[in-house]
């Protein structure tokens, strides 16, 4: 090194600060870059995405290489400062040199850099690969002799091999993902998403039409009162029954009656009956996801819900699955939760007995119980464990309801109050 000048050994020291600047930069924007993101971009067709993506495979063998390269460049710089800091100040010019460098690589080589990287990894990443890749094949045997060495040290600690995981995100964590994309998605199509996964959370039990709100028409009534009936259903699809709804013998389509009545000459209970399709029959346990896929391999688009001895609680049509991702339809003929549910000044929320608990918890943010009661007749009830008396009040966890209103046993109108929110008058 003595026949080399002090200035040309600065220049030196100086491309090693810019090199281990690059190894620092590239290593931080490498493992903060949005996999996702550059996945798009490598299909889309960008060739710094696909080199990337390459390294990224072999994290183990990309980290290896970096710190390698970022060692040896800071040894190496040591070595230089000290020589140059000899020879302008002597033997102080090592503790000189030392506190210099020291600064100099924490700011410019380590610091700056990665804060840079970090804010920026594509941007760093992308052209950082195109010295990254050749440089890998050319230190490949140094970086594969540095991991065996790893891989030996860790099995005599009792380490077991690191193994490669894939990108593949669980259901939580892609719910994160969507909750955390306010800036990208809109609040609906948010929504829409957090509902697709929430879908094998959310049985056919929980959605159906309850067993007494089910329009049906029984085949034994006289032939005028059924067609009576028939001219003024408010639904696409009639269950026809013979005495009781348990006896069911088939579900009509209203359209392919209203078509019969204006094709055959002389309509009758024989040929109605006739056209009435197959009960399509689901258990009420039934997630919405798998529902859903069976409502398309059947080429069903409605069925009759039972419980786990065969009895009819309800019906679900394809129509009640996706209200359940893209809310309700302004063509549904059930009532919408707006006309069931009224919120009071107080806070309180004045309810039809025949409302749907999931649906207030999800409107309001509550967490009224759902496990052994789909309505606030059914909770109600429940709690109560006798008939329902108009006036009386029961706590139910942190929730008051007051009956209102009673119709043959039945609780028509409540009042619910969220005990933990103050209200006011």
């Amino acid at each position: 090194m003595e026949h080399v000048s002090t200035t040309t050994l600065i220049i030196i020291l100086v491309c090693m600060i810019i090199a281990s600047a690059y190894f620092s930069g590239t290593e931080t924007s490498m493992m903060t870059i949005n996999r996702y993101r550059l996945r798009h971009a490598a299909k889309q067709g960008n060739r710094s995405a696909k080199r990337v993506e390459k390294l990224l495979q072999r994290p183990d063998r990309l980290i290896s290489l970096v710190l390698i390269g970022n060692n040896l460049i800071n040894i190496v710089a040591s070595a230089l400062a000290t020589i140059v800091g000899m020879r302008l100040y002597g033997d102080a010019g090592v503790a000189i040199a030392t506190g210099v460098l020291t600064f100099i690589i924490l700011i410019f080589a380590e610091v700056l850099p990665k804060s840079i990287a970090a804010l920026y990894p594509e941007r760093v990443a992308y052209p950082s690969s195109i010295i990254l890749s050749p440089l890998q094949k050319l230190m490949l045997p140094i970086v594969w002799f540095f991991n065996k060495i790893t891989l030996i040290l860790m099995r005599i600690f009792g380490i077991k091999s690191p193994v490669i995981q894939g990108n593949a995100v669980s259901k939580e964590e892609l719910r994160t993902i969507v909750n955390e994309s306010k800036s990208k998605l809109s609040q609906r199509n948010q929504n829409m998403l957090l509902s697709i996964l929430d879908l094998e959370k959310v049985t056919i039990g929980d959605i159906m039409v309850p067993r007494n709100e089910i329009f049906g028409i029984d085949v034994n009534d006289e032939w005028k009162s059924i067609v009576r009936q028939l001219t003024h259903s408010p639904h696409g699809r009639i269950v026809l029954y013979r005495d009781t709804l348990d006896d069911a013998i088939g579900m009509l389509r209203v359209r392919e009656a209203y078509r019969l009545m204006t094709e055959k000459k002389e309509f009758t209970k024989q040929i109605l009956m006739k056209a009435a399709d197959k009960i399509y029959f689901i258990p009420e346990s039934t997630p919405l996801n798998l529902q859903l896929v069976n409502f398309q391999r059947n080429n069903e688009k409605a069925g009759v819900v039972v419980d786990e001895y065969g009895e009819i609680q309800g019906l679900v049509t394809v129509e009640d699955i996706l209200e359940e991702i893209v809310g309700d339809f302004t063509t549904s003929m059930s009532p919408s939760l707006a006309e069931e549910v009224i919120p009071q000044k107080d806070g309180s929320l004045l309810v039809d007995g025949t409302t749907n608990i999931r649906d207030i918890n999800k409107a309001f943010g509550w967490h009224l119980p759902e496990d052994e009661a789909r309505t606030i007749n059914g909770v109600i009830i429940e709690e109560l464990g006798d008939l329902p008396v108009v006036g009386h009040k029961i706590k139910v966890s942190d929730y008051e309801f007051e009956i209102l209103d009673v119709q043959d046993n039945v609780i028509k109108k409540a009042l619910i109050r969220h005990l933990s929110i103050p209200h006011h008058s």
